[in-house]
């Protein structure tokens, strides 16, 4: 395993962070004139935290890690792409990632101009191990799983990953975005084993914050600070910082959420094998269905017609033919159900 001083390019080791006003004090004061910020319309007139110390906080008691390992980012696309520029050199490395996945590591690879090297999924969707070690290479800098993956809805084994985290030079990245709807455990209680593993997780999926766009990572303190040297300063503004501390203090509701979801995904599973039209209805550790049908794009032309919007997936590696329904609320699931009737008649 490399160490992160060997990762890093050499630009990034060398960078010297921008120091905004809000790094050079910290604390409470009766008059603040050194931001040039405007003196009304308080408090949102001044600049947010630039480190969201007290959201990171109450985060970390609840996440079972210290503060100083965790990142905040604009939705976990920012810390995804904040990887690539701190680690691949454009042009020259390369990032190694299973098929199909996430399709964000594509893009802020090509944004970055950096090769992706896909290794397919075996064909009950888990981790090929030995030809993801086998595709990277000196170049390969970041390797990216995503558990429960998207759009297959399943888990990977947890021995599987950290085969993976062990072998591989770089930095490894398992997305958990969905993670609070599986059975299976967070790798998170890992991430002081290995220097080189990121964990990210997100407050869209199982905390209803979508709309707040506030993504996390986890990982060794001096990972971090790798990010949070790179990022922009006040990368995360004071109303979505405000939004997610007053949610954090409603965990319970978060659990009830969760738990009001997989009874629906329960009932949705056993509701479309009444189907003729279902062949397969993949199973699923995520708060969605891969499910594959005989007509993916008619079925799903069909419901946009009756304004349900599913997504096609079928022109995705391994799944052929195949939609992938988000469980909705009970009424939301019976107006599916409901259209799907008429479309089998």
């Amino acid at each position: 395993m490399k160490t992160l001083d060997e990762l890093l390019r050499s630009n990034i080791k060398g960078l010297k962070p921008y120091s905004s006003a809000r790094d050079e004090f910290t604390g409470a004061a009766s008059v603040y004139l050194d931001a040039n910020e405007n003196p009304f319309n308080q408090p949102y007139n001044r600049y947010p935290d630039p480190y969201q110390r007290n959201l990171k906080a109450k985060i970390a008691p609840i996440k079972g890690v210290n503060a100083d390992q965790i990142f905040l980012g604009n939705g976990s696309d920012e810390p995804i792409d904040l990887l690539f520029r701190a680690f691949c050199e454009p042009g020259k490395d390369n990032v190694v990632s299973i098929d199909p996945t996430y399709g964000m590591y594509q893009v802020a690879a090509d944004i970055n101009n950096i090769e992706v090297r896909k290794v397919l999924l075996t064909e009950d969707f888990q981790l090929d191990v030995d030809a993801l070690l086998t595709a990277a290479d000196d170049n390969s800098k970041l390797l990216f799983l995503c558990s429960p993956n998207n759009p297959t809805g399943n888990c990977f084994k947890e021995d599987d990953i950290v085969a993976i985290v062990k072998e591989f030079d770089g930095i490894v990245v398992l997305d958990e975005a969905y993670i609070d709807f599986a059975p299976e455990k967070s790798l998170l209680k890992r991430i002081d084993e290995f220097s080189n593993f990121v964990v990210l997780q997100t407050f869209s999926k199982a905390w209803g914050m979508a709309g707040i766009r506030l993504g996390m990572a986890f990982a060794s303190k001096e990972l971090i600070k790798v990010l949070s040297n790179i990022k922009y300063p006040y990368n995360i503004n004071i109303l979505t910082q405000e939004k997610a501390s007053e949610l954090l203090d409603k965990e319970d509701d978060k659990q009830q959420w969760v738990e009001t979801l997989l009874k629906e995904r329960e009932q949705m599973n056993s509701d479309l094998q009444q189907f003729s039209f279902v062949q397969k209805i993949y199973p699923s550790d995520a708060n969605y269905l891969l499910v594959k049908v005989d007509d993916a794009r008619g079925l799903y032309d069909y419901l946009v017609g009756e304004e349900i919007i599913i997504r096609d997936r079928s022109s995705v590696a391994l799944c052929a033919g195949c939609l992938r329904i988000t469980v909705g609320t009970a009424d939301e699931n019976k107006l599916l159900m409901k259209a799907l009737k008429t479309y089998q008649k």
